[in-house]
């Protein structure tokens, strides 16, 4: 990541992949763009997993761990905003 960006939780739900948007998830506290890996190209991954979400208590209990997001097809494209709550 060149500049940082950040991201709210309600600005990543944007990117869905719907109507031609962006893939992204957030993994502990890390935005990432996977709208070019093979199993997100729907806006969701494995019918397990939604786009837009912050996805780092779901993928704890994945059979793969953070070394997922080093693959060459998902880039950072930002960090995600502490909750305030």
């Amino acid at each position: 990541m060149n500049e940082e960006r950040w991201f709210t939780e309600m600005e990543l739900r944007q990117y869905d992949g719907t109507q031609g948007r962006p893939v992204y998830v957030a993994y502990d506290g890390v935005v990432y763009d996977v709208s070019h890996a093979p199993l997100w190209r729907t806006g969701m991954h494995q019918e397990l997993h939604y786009a837009g979400l912050d996805l780092t208590r779901s993928l704890r209990k994945a059979p793969h761990d953070q070394a997922v997001f080093r693959r060459v097809y998902i880039r950072a494209v930002g960090r995600l905003k502490p909750d305030p709550r």
